[in-house]
């Protein structure tokens, strides 16, 4: 990667979307009603992705933007538990439970600050109710190295996971107080030693640059350590800094956050980091091995972008389960309720605890496309996608293509007559290259609180 202007790029720090929906959340709402959420249920045929929320943390991790539920009551746990399997009872009688099950996925909250047998339990019931199951399903979770043992990684080798995900953030001591999460890096090496031991084949690790008092040599540091650890894949976010969403955000001293072109210089060391060894950029923010399938996927332009992340499942029907948690369809999203009670409430009812969602139009069905394939592949294959949606690309999207411009000017994106290609160097402003084909984006012009920063 060429060596960026700092100064230059600094200027395209605004507010901006992370795409891991189209149209965005913001665009949820209580016009999506439960009746059409249920008829999606009823109609649907496609293979099923399976995501599971279990909101419970002992305590704050400051920097966290998740929708978490703290308590330190082991009955509020096993309460939560006995709803969740109302729930999916009641999602097994709206749809048809012998779908493929192709994704399996447990996110947090701190799902491991659960016990092994409650864990064993969730995991069971739906396996009861959901038992078509394919035998190279995708199963993981999301995982803190703090809260982690080996009678758990059992249930998960006797269920089959095969995919595991630790939050690490960043290895700094001084980084470590001030976001809230002391976790020393022997913690973290004996809980990647011990998913290994189990034989999990994929690892990721999740790391976070923009955090307060990071610097550059810092986060070089905390590259190396998590090197060392030989991850299959790693996740490195841009920090969205969102206090306004967020109290816990609310205690960081925002002088002490690095600034966008530290922010930069960091990524794009970051970048360079792992392609000198031996691993390749996949989206904006991941990394892998050139021989993980992310790369087949891409190749065959199959990668997905959802909630969790880049995936292999594309054109699974995702289903949430639990507070909070968000649905896709090709055509629809939808969310459940983040208030306990209304959760607990709704179930009681015999009703899903749905809240609002989208569907979505002919016109979200295309951009959602186009920006997926944008956000997956630094590239949008204009033929494909004229033949797929039966439109004039470059006519349909004249407004966005003007927009683009300003990138092709500095050497940022290419565009011919068949493709859109981001620049190496480009794809540090991915969010704010995709932003042109969003068609709701000008609602928020002007707004410093609709997104966080893109760089």
């Amino acid at each position: 990667m060429s060596t960026i202007d700092l100064e230059k790029f600094s200027k395209y720090s605004k507010p901006g979307p992370r795409y891991t929906s189209y149209p965005t959340a913001l665009e949820f709402s209580e016009d999506f009603t439960y009746d059409e959420y249920i008829r999606f249920l009823k109609s649907g045929k496609e293979k099923l992705s399976l995501y599971v929320h279990l909101p419970f943390c002992r305590s704050a991790c400051y920097f966290c933007g998740c929708n978490v539920v703290f308590t330190s009551k082991e009955e509020k746990l096993s309460q939560y538990v006995e709803y969740l399997k109302k729930e999916i009872d009641i999602l097994a009688s709206h749809l048809d439970t012998t779908r493929e099950v192709i994704q399996f996925h447990f996110g947090g909250g701190t799902p491991t600050f659960y016990k092994a047998f409650e864990l064993d339990e969730i995991i069971s019931y739906i396996k009861s109710k959901f038992p078509n199951w394919s035998s190279d399903a995708e199963i993981s979770c999301e995982i803190d190295p703090r809260f982690f043992n080996e009678e758990q990684m059992k249930v998960f080798a006797k269920h089959g996971f095969n995919r595991i995900s630790f939050g690490v953030q960043d290895f700094d001591p001084k980084v470590q107080q001030e976001i809230h999460r002391i976790q020393p890096y022997d913690l973290t090496k004996a809980a990647v030693d011990l998913a290994r031991r189990y034989g999990i084949g994929s690892i990721n690790i999740d790391l976070i640059y923009g955090l307060p008092y990071q610097t550059f040599e810092s986060f070089k540091a905390t590259l190396e350590k998590a090197f060392s650890l030989a991850p299959d894949r790693l996740a490195v976010f841009n920090y969205a800094h969102v206090p306004w969403l967020k109290k816990t955000m609310r205690k960081f001293d925002e002088t002490t956050l690095p600034s966008p072109d530290v922010k930069l210089q960091i990524f794009q060391y970051t970048i360079d980091f792992f392609e000198n060894n031996g691993y390749k950029m996949v989206g904006m923010d991941h990394f892998a091995k050139p021989e993980d399938e992310l790369f087949g996927a891409i190749e065959k332009g199959e990668l997905h972008r959802n909630f969790q992340g880049y995936t292999t499942k594309g054109g699974a029907n995702l289903i949430g389960i639990g507070l909070t948690s968000i649905g896709e369809g090709s055509r629809y999203y939808a969310q459940n309720t983040k208030d306990m009670k209304a959760y607990e409430a709704a179930i009681d009812a015999g009703k899903l605890p749905f809240e609002r969602g989208v569907s979505l139009s002919d016109d979200d069905y295309l951009r959602k496309a186009v920006i997926m394939e944008l956000m997956a592949n630094f590239a949008i294959d204009i033929a494909r996608v004229e033949k797929e949606h039966g439109i004039d690309f470059k006519a349909y999207f004249a407004d966005a293509l003007e927009a683009l411009q300003e990138f092709v000017d500095a050497d940022l994106v290419t565009i011919s007559d068949e493709k859109i290609t981001v620049s190496p160097t480009g794809t540090l402003l991915i969010r704010n290259i995709a932003m042109p084909f969003d068609a709701y984006m000008h609602q928020y012009a002007g707004n410093k609180k609709s997104f966080s920063k893109t760089v």
